[in-house]
C-alpha cells in the first residue's frame, strides 16, 4: 500500500498537537491542595516587583544571598487556610535562618488582608500578585505551594502540601552548608 507524503507529514502534525494539547488541559494539572510532591528542578531566581498587603514594595533582589521560603496561597483556598498555622510553626521554627514570605494571588486585597488576619500569620511578609506573574515565574499552577530560594539564588518549587516534617526537610536544604558540612 502506497502512502501519501503530504498524508503522513499532515497527520504526524496533528498527532503532535493533540499530544501538547492534553498536556496542557485542565484536568492534568494537580488539585488544589493536592500532596503531588512535584519539584521543579532548580532554577534561577526571577526579578519582579509587587507590593506587599503593608503597602511597601517588594522586590526579588531582597531574598539574594539568604534563604527564603515562599508560600503561594490564596484567600478563598480552604486547604491554604488550614496550612496556614503550620507555615506560621515553621516560620517560628526557623526564625533567623530562613525568611517565610507569602505570596497571595486569586484574589482580591481586602480579602488577602482577611485571610492572614483570620489565620494569624498576618506577622509574616505578604506579597501581592496581582497579575499571576510571580506565580508564573515560579511555576506555580494552582495552591497552595511552596518555592524553597537558596543564597545562590536558585530555588525549587512543590505543588501541594507540605507535612511539617517535609517543611522542614525542605527548608533545612536551603541553608548555606559550610565548607566542612554535606548537604
Amino acid at each position: 500500500m502506497r502512502t501519501n507524503p503530504r498524508t503522513t507529514a499532515v497527520a504526524a502534525a496533528l498527532a503532535a498537537a493533540l499530544g501538547l494539547a492534553a498536556c496542557s488541559t485542565p484536568d492534568a494539572q494537580p488539585e488544589a491542595g493536592a500532596d503531588t510532591g512535584t519539584t521543579e528542578q532548580a532554577q534561577v531566581l526571577p526579578t519582579f516587583e509587587a507590593p506587599t498587603l503593608d503597602g511597601e514594595e517588594f522586590t526579588a533582589s531582597a531574598l539574594e544571598g539568604e534563604p527564603a521560603v515562599l508560600w503561594f496561597w490564596a484567600p478563598w483556598c480552604t486547604i491554604c487556610r488550614s496550612e496556614a498555622s503550620s507555615v506560621t510553626e515553621a516560620a517560628e521554627r526557623h526564625d533567623g535562618q530562613v525568611e517565610f514570605i507569602g505570596v497571595a494571588g486569586r484574589g482580591e486585597v481586602a480579602d488577602m488582608r482577611a485571610f492572614t488576619d483570620d489565620t494569624g500569620t498576618d506577622h509574616l511578609t505578604h506579597i501581592v500578585d496581582e497579575d499571576g506573574r510571580i506565580w508564573s515565574d515560579f511555576g506555580v499552577v494552582s495552591q497552595p505551594a511552596f518555592a524553597f530560594v537558596r543564597p545562590d539564588g536558585t530555588f525549587e518549587t512543590v505543588a501541594g502540601t507540605l507535612s511539617d516534617e517535609d517543611l522542614d526537610a525542605r527548608v533545612d536544604d536551603t541553608l548555606p552548608v559550610g565548607p566542612d558540612e554535606t548537604p
